[in-house]
C-alpha cells in the first residue's frame, strides 16, 4: 500500500489496513466504539427500540448524541430505520446482520466485565511485584 494512496480492497480474503487513513473499516470501527456506539449496539442486541426506549435504556445520553450516533450506524450499515407514518412519526430501530454479527463479541465483551465485577474485589486486585511488572519489547 502506497502513502497517500486511495485505499481498495484487492482480493478475497485480504484484511484492510485500519492504521491507514482512507480504510473504509477505519470509520465503522471508530463508530462502533465510540462513546455510545457501543452501548446502542448492546441495547439492540435483544429487540428493535424505538427512540425515546433507547434515550431511556442509555443512561446520560443526550437525544442530539444519540441521534447523531443512530446515524451513523445506520450509514455503516449496522443498524436499520424504520419510520411509521403517524404524528408524531414513530421511528424503530433494530440491528442489521452485520450490527449482529458486530454486537454479539461486544455483548461477550460487556458480559465478561459484568462477571468479573460481580466478583469481590480482593479476587480481581493484580499483584504488585517484579513477576507482573511490564515487560519491554
Amino acid at each position: 500500500m502506497t502513502e497517500g494512496a486511495q485505499f481498495t480492497r484487492t482480493g478475497a480474503g485480504e484484511r484492510y489496513d485500519v492504521f491507514h487513513t482512507d480504510c473504509p473499516a477505519r470509520d465503522v470501527v471508530d463508530h462502533v466504539t465510540s462513546r455510545w456506539g457501543i452501548w446502542v449496539l448492546i441495547s439492540l442486541r435483544s429487540n428493535d427500540l424505538r427512540f425515546y426506549e433507547l434515550r431511556e435504556s442509555i443512561q446520560g445520553i443526550s437525544e442530539k448524541m444519540l441521534a447523531q450516533t443512530l446515524r451513523a450506524l445506520v450509514q455503516d450499515g449496522l443498524a436499520w430505520r424504520k419510520v411509521e407514518p403517524t404524528t408524531p412519526p414513530q421511528v424503530t430501530y433494530g440491528l442489521t446482520g452485520f450490527g449482529r454479527d458486530i454486537g454479539g463479541p461486544l455483548t461477550e465483551l460487556f458480559d465478561r466485565v459484568t462477571r468479573q465485577l460481580s466478583e469481590p474485589a480482593a479476587s480481581r486486585r493484580v499483584p504488585d511485584g517484579p513477576d507482573r511488572a511490564p515487560q519491554e519489547h
